[in-house]
């Protein structure tokens, strides 16, 4: 049996930790995709946890942006904040109680000590480390083994200490990492795991309710190896065996950027919903850039297929380029797989969710099931659907025919819409077959014209454009009297 077999073999308790300090970040679903994914491979259950510890750093309604996310990708927990479990509370600032017997121990052990120095005296401790250039930069361990009393007697005192990990000199920096194998680390500072407000710090917090949930597998982002000699530490004081750690690679730009939320409006997951791409696709996406795909040379695949085929060894440490172009193919594939019908509730859906329509009526939503087939081809995201298909919705006397279009209009445009409104009164069936045999008849066979010329000026008045949906299927959905109000208009304006 290989190691990955003998891995999957044992149920895996997993756990994705955000921060609801803002957008929920696309690395988020990424570390969630592998959680996930090795969950269901080993027959385990997969966490989400909410670390809000920073209260300074909280902002209102981003945990449920986060739920919200997940379940949009279907990256669904087994236990939450909203669906509960055996190892709640899920939220770590409704967990303060069970950390602190944790720091008592370390501090009696000898493992952490109390510091009292104030944010102004860190700052110039390290400005004066950096100005001589120090080879060992970090907390200067003023305050260990100093009374409160002793510690006053100096400058830069401030009466509610933090508490700081007593980081040895010997302290191991090699780890061993389920996708990058053996990884080293630099030596971590004597790190703060208690705040002066009594909160703990992630680096405690995250240790010690990993152990007590059971988390068997830790998947985060290579950021976090400089950490990883703390965590270990931690774990080793407190007598518990660490989790085994996955560090994925980072995502990048195509540029090799760093993907952040400040320069890549697409390092958001809310963007990828509000821009209209599926979740199917964007799911697909996030595999592609982790592992190779299922089956070579096609990358379209489902989550059980790669949660089938997944496997630690195949993600390449290397790191995943977030190519825009891929997934923009990828989004209209899904897009063309999906039924007219299903489609039309994908683009309804969005329309309500963008505040294009507020409450759309029976009658809307059927003009738009009609529709959608003739834009069906030619979409790569949602929000594509309403400019494409306005002209639809928009009243006879409202519909602006745009300067572009109304410039391209030959002088032979007057004597083509007269014909085409004399073909057309006299139409029985108004059905789009119907309406083309109509107008070739009138235009091309009666006038001589090749089509483009003939049917650009329809064009132009029965949307207000140069292009538009296939013009036949446009006027069938838009009505006799309409299509024949707007070539009218038109002609009369000219």
């Amino acid at each position: 049996m290989s190691a990955s077999q003998i891995l999957a073999s044992r149920p895996a308790r997993t756990r994705v930790a955000p921060s609801p300090t803002g957008d929920p970040h696309v690395g988020t679903a990424y570390q969630a995709l592998f959680d996930l994914a090795w969950a269901r491979r080993t027959g385990g259950q997969f966490v989400l946890r909410i670390e809000d510890t920073d209260q300074a750093r909280l902002v209102p309604g981003s945990e449920a942006q986060i739920h919200e996310t997940l379940a949009w990708l279907g990256l669904l927990p087994d236990e939450s904040p909203e669906i509960g479990g055996p190892y709640g509370p899920y939220r770590q600032s409704e967990r303060l109680d069970t950390y602190r017997p944790y720091v008592d121990q370390l501090i009696e052990q000898g493992h952490a000590y109390r510091c009292w120095c104030t944010p102004e005296r860190l700052a110039q401790m390290r400005a004066d480390q950096e100005a001589a250039k120090a080879e060992v930069t970090g907390y200067d361990r003023l305050c260990l083994g100093k009374t409160a009393e002793e510690r006053a007697e100096l400058p830069g005192f401030q009466p509610n200490p933090v508490v700081r990990m007593l980081v040895p000199d010997d302290v191991p920096l090699t780890f061993t990492d389920l996708i990058g194998g053996e990884l080293s680390a630099p030596r971590p500072d004597d790190q703060v795991i208690l705040k002066a407000d009594g909160f703990p710090t992630y680096h405690l917090a995250v240790v010690v309710d990993d152990h007590l949930m059971g988390i068997t597998h830790v998947v985060r982002g290579q950021e976090w190896i400089s950490s990883t000699p703390k965590h270990l530490l931690l774990h080793q004081w407190l007598g518990w065996e660490p989790p085994q750690l996955a560090h994925t690679p980072l995502i990048r730009n195509t540029d090799r950027s760093k993907l952040g939320k400040r320069k890549s409006p697409w390092a958001k997951l809310t963007w990828f919903r509000d821009q209209g791409y599926l979740p199917e696709a964007l799911l697909n996406f996030l595999m592609l850039l982790g592992l190779p795909p299922v089956h070579e040379g096609d990358d379209v695949q489902t989550m059980e297929e790669f949660v089938a085929a997944f496997e630690w060894s195949k993600i390449n440490p290397a790191g995943a380029v977030f190519d825009l172009k891929k997934l923009d193919w990828l989004n209209g594939h899904y897009i063309r797989s999906l039924s007219a019908d299903e489609l039309a509730d994908r683009v309804v859906a969005h329309l309500v969710a963008s505040g294009e329509w507020t409450s759309p009526d029976p009658a809307q939503v059927e003009k738009l099931r009609a529709a959608v087939p003739l834009i069906q081809e030619r979409l790569t995201l949602l929000s594509e659907a309403w400019p494409k298909l306005q002209f639809l919705f928009t009243s006879d006397a409202d519909l602006v025919v745009e300067d572009d279009a109304r410039a391209q209009l030959k002088d032979d445009s007057p004597v083509i819409l007269d014909a085409a409104i004399a073909a057309l009164d006299e139409l029985s069936e108004w059905t789009h077959e119907a309406i083309e045999v109509a107008l070739r008849a009138a235009l091309v066979d009666g006038m001589g014209l090749k089509p483009k010329f003939a049917f650009g000026p329809l064009r132009t008045a029965i949307s207000g454009s140069r292009v538009s949906p296939p013009l036949f299927e446009s006027m069938e959905v838009l009505g006799r009297d309409s299509s024949l109000a707007r070539l009218k208009s038109l002609r009369d304006s000219l």
